[in-house]
């Protein structure tokens, strides 16, 4: 053990249950470049250097050139952060960083910056799990919010259903199987001829269509609390091509519609059925496909009806941002996780069961 994290073992132990704790979060998991800077539970900055348009021309997220433009990006950006919040880095009490899960060049763009920049401030570094920290913006948004309760994860790498029994406490109860619903969405989007990134392009072209179309529901008349995406996907694809092959129009708003009610259809009920087999009252969404407005208008019925609170992040904090790697940094506080010291290495498969290393 280094003699750094022996000193952030004894200052972490020193502010372990302070309230206004200083902490800046650094995210870098996929295409954004995000840095946040909260004290307690509130946001004093949060910059996001967006990739979508340099992605947008080849239909998805290039892992290469992300990387590299996360090294452009991420120095800039944490100064930005901490000119915004007005404070100055001397002042802050730890870092967190996201090491897994994501793609892997992008995420040891992060880390090895918050290294750095954690050993020349000599603070302590948290390795923060990015799937956690969409969970963990939950605690920002909506302060009164405590475990245990149930969460839907939706991202575009990400798509389970967890039970939080406390802030650093995590049970897996589903996951998906194959796609997750980002990526599906992102990939019928592309057959429809739709830009990436594809879930705000088919909710927009879905408003104007009907679920008329016929698609596979997977795991149909069974209790599990999986997912899987991928017959919906390919019944997609055939169906475009289908019409394509003799000559009919595709009807491409119906198409994106009948897609749309059918994943947040499968998604609201695993959430709802879990939180019924767990004896739960509360139930929150999170990560990037957590915006859909389809999704939050049907959980919100749902869970009503079964007299389940609904709770919910602002649509800018459910993409990827520095609020929720800084959020779930308090969380590993509070619950006395340790710091972490200079061997920790980016973890691309990083399990949502898994806390910080």
């Amino acid at each position: 053990m280094s003699a750094y994290l022996e000193r952030m073992k004894k200052k972490a132990a020193a502010f372990k249950d302070r309230g206004d704790l200083l902490v800046l979060g650094i995210e870098s998991s996929c295409d954004e470049t995000a840095c946040a800077v909260l004290r307690g539970g509130s946001i004093l900055s949060n910059k996001i250097a967006s990739q979508i348009d340099i992605h947008k021309r080849f239909g998805g997220v290039v892992p290469e050139i992300a990387s590299r433009n996360h090294v452009l990006a991420i120095d800039n950006l944490v100064g930005e952060a901490l000119a915004e919040a007005g404070v100055k880095q001397e002042e802050l009490d730890a870092i967190g960083v996201a090491y897994g899960a994501g793609l892997l060049g992008a995420l040891l763009v992060g880390e090895s910056y918050a290294k750095a920049f954690a050993y020349a401030l000599d603070k302590p570094l948290y390795a923060v799990n990015h799937i956690r920290g969409h969970i963990a913006v939950n605690y920002i948004a909506s302060p009164r919010l405590q475990p245990p309760f149930v969460c839907l994860i939706a991202s575009g790498g990400h798509t389970a259903v967890a039970l939080a029994n406390g802030y650093d406490d995590i049970q897996l109860l589903g996951a998906t199987q194959d796609d997750a619903c980002g990526e599906a969405f992102d990939k019928v989007a592309r057959v429809l001829g739709l830009p990436y990134p594809g879930g705000p392009q088919i909710q927009a072209l879905a408003e104007q269509g009907k679920p008329v179309i016929p698609l596979p529901h997977p795991f149909k008349g069974t209790d599990t609390l999986d997912f899987s995406f991928s017959g919906i996907k390919t019944a997609v694809i055939n169906y475009a091509n289908t019409m394509k092959m003799s000559g009919k129009p595709l009807p491409a708003a119906d198409l994106a519609c009948s897609f749309q009610e059918l994943v947040t259809d499968i998604m609201t009920d695993n959430l709802i059925r879990a939180a019924r087999a767990c004896k739960c009252d509360k139930v929150v969404i999170a990560g990037g496909v957590g915006a859909n407005v389809r999704l939050r208008e049907k959980v919100s019925v749902r869970a009503e009806r079964e007299g389940i609170k609904a709770f919910y992040p602002p649509i800018r904090l459910c993409t990827d941002n520095g609020v929720m790697i800084a959020a779930q940094t308090m969380c590993m506080i509070k619950a006395g996780r340790q710091p972490s010291d200079f061997d920790l290495d980016a973890d691309a498969n990083l399990p949502v069961s898994r806390a910080g290393e």
